[in-house]
This record gives C-alpha cells, structure tokens and sequence, in this order.
C-alpha cells in the first residue's frame, strides 16, 4: 500500500505495527455505503478528541480546523484505498498462515492489512460508549495482530471467525480497563480474570468462540457462573456510554461504588450517591432492586445475576433483561435532568 496510509513508519515497537494517518489511528469501512456515515462520526469523535474546556484565540482555533480536515480528508483518502483490497479465500488464508508461522513478515503484513475490513465491521458496535472510535479501531487493530500471530492454519478453521473474538477482547478490555467504570469488588475482578483467561485459551484450541458449557468445564463451574460473567463484561461496557447525544454525563459517572472513597472525596461521593438514588427511587420496584443489588448500591457487595434471582424468585435470564431496561431507563431520567439543569444555567 502507499501514500498516507502505512505501517508507522514501517517501524517495528515491540514487535507490533500501527496503522496511521495523520495523528490519529482510524479504521477502514465494509461497505462503500458506510462512508459517509463513518465519516460523519469520525467528524464527531475528532471534535470530541480536539475538545477544550479552556478559551482559544482564533489562531488556535484555525489551527485546530485546519487538523481536523486534514484528518478527516486522511481518512476518507484511507477508507478508499483499503476498500481495494481483497478478501482472502480460505485456501490463501492458509497459504499465507503457513507462511507466517514460518516467520515471513510480508505474509504477516498482508494478512493483517487483508482483515482491516474486519476490525471497523466489529468496532462499529462499541462506537456510542464513551470511547472514541479512533481507540477503538487501535484496540482492534491490535487484536487483529494478535490473531494473526497465534492462528494456526492447521486446524483448518477461517481465520475471520478465530480473529473476531480476539478483535472483540482486546477492544472490550481497553473499555474497561482505561473507561472510568464501575468499582467491582476484587473477587469479581478475580473471576472476570479467570473467566477470560479461559475462554482464551479454548479459542485458541477451538479457533472460535466457546460455549457456554465448554467454558464452565474448563472452569469447573457452573453455566450460569459462565453466563453471569458474560453478561458482566457487556454490562460493565455498556455503562462506559453518554447518557445522550447533548451532555458529557456518561451512567458510569453516576454508578461507582460508594464504598472505600478516599477522604477527599467523601463529599463528593455521599453527593453523587444521593443524587443517583433519588434517580434510581423513580425506577420500578423491580428494577430498583436489581439495580441496587448489581452495583452494591446498598453497602453491600455487588451481587450476580443468579444470586440476585434467588433472591427475587426469577431466573438469571429475567434479572437481566431487568437490568438492561433499568440502564436504558436511567439513562433517559438523568440525561433528561442532566438536561433541565443545564437550561436553568
């Protein structure tokens, strides 16, 4: 490939290439017919990175627009010429595996620039999380490296199929690793870790992504222990979402763990969970109480989905969908109020 699209300088930084154009690291689009539309959120993730709560002179700020076009004329420059390339079939997906276990990097090379594609098809489902795009698409693109080093053609699986749940790892990791997420206990984060480590491993046997009942014999636990902690990553993902398109609110902001603050940050603390009450009083009994029980709310440790049901007498899968449509429920209420108080300012 040439002109602004490159590896980083065709240089190497522990072994791993990054994708660049301009200053920021993008992605590439499926389908021609994406353009626009990624191009239009892109234009709103650049103005969200370039973002200022401090005055600028205007000189500054025809600086700033100045970048920004170029780096949105970049990406479109980007999108199109990535959008040549073609898809590998199987058979060339395993002439090009045999080749790069047999350490050739021009193989290595084209089967990572052959999958890009792949990487904007899955991030484009993380894009309204409070991450920006551009993080994303690097988070993936480092997933897509780390699919390509560790797949073994041998196996005979597609390549697409055992790189997507290593795109969707290293992206979903980065959300809750560098997001300011809920404060899980440390023997959640212990089981998360475990659950993870496994599920990894079993991909890399398996070339897919595990079932349920795979993963729980390999943890020697139950498959609604497996299921709970699924369903506790996106969960803990989805809180890392703005409240709506018109406020910088994220529900994470609101929904931390009040236990363990640090002294200065006790006033602030008992304020946010007073507020974050009052909100959550308005919700459905119900829904009150899976919200309070998942997140500790109470004082208490956060409680699973299965324990939350035996409490409340409902299966797993009913506590979910009443904690998803509690989120969905108060992140309208406090965008709304979010909103209201803005107004009266």
């Amino acid at each position: 490939m040439s002109g602004r699209l490159r590896w980083n300088g065709v240089s190497q930084q522990a072994g791993i290439h990054t994708l660049t154009f301009g200053s920021k690291e993008r992605g590439v689009m499926s389908r021609q017919e994406d353009e626009e539309s990624e191009l239009n959120e892109a234009r709103r993730h650049t103005a969200d990175d370039m973002d200022t709560s401090e005055p600028v002179s205007t000189s500054d700020q025809g600086e700033r627009e100045t970048g920004r076009s170029e780096g949105l004329d970049t990406l479109k420059s980007y999108l199109r010429e990535v959008r040549r390339s073609t898809l590998l079939t199987f058979k060339q997906e395993q002439q090009l595996g045999k080749r790069v276990m047999a350490g050739d990097e021009h193989a290595r090379q084209e089967m990572i620039e052959s999958n890009l594609r792949l990487v904007i098809s899955i991030g484009k489902r993380y894009m309204h999380r409070g991450f920006p795009f551009s993080d994303i698409v690097e988070e993936g693109n480092l997933g897509l490296i780390k699919a390509v080093e560790k797949f073994n053609y041998k196996r005979g699986f597609r390549f697409s199929t055992y790189a997507s749940w290593w795109i969707r790892q290293y992206i979903e990791r980065a959300i809750i690793n560098q997001g300011k997420l809920v404060r899980l206990p440390v023997h959640v984060v212990e089981r998360l870790n475990r659950y993870l480590s496994r599920v990894e491993q079993l991909v890399q046997t398996l070339g897919r992504e595990p079932r349920a009942a795979e993963v729980a014999a390999k943890m020697k636990t139950s498959e609604e222990e497996v299921l709970d902690l699924k369903q506790l990553v996106r969960t803990t993902c989805s809180l890392d979402s703005p409240l709506n398109d018109h406020t910088d609110t994220f529900l994470r902001d609101v929904i931390e763990d009040p236990v363990g603050l640090l002294p200065d940050e006790t006033a602030d603390g008992v304020r946010r969970r007073t507020e974050l009450m009052a909100w959550v009083r308005e919700l459905p009994e119900k829904e009150q109480t899976v919200i309070v029980s998942r997140f500790g709310l109470d004082g208490d440790e956060a409680k699973t989905l299965e324990e939350i049901g035996r409490t409340m007498g409902l299966t797993r899968e009913r506590v979910r969908q009443i904690e998803m449509a509690a989120l969905v429920r108060l992140r309208n209420t406090i965008g709304r109020k979010a909103m209201t108080q803005a107004d009266l300012l």
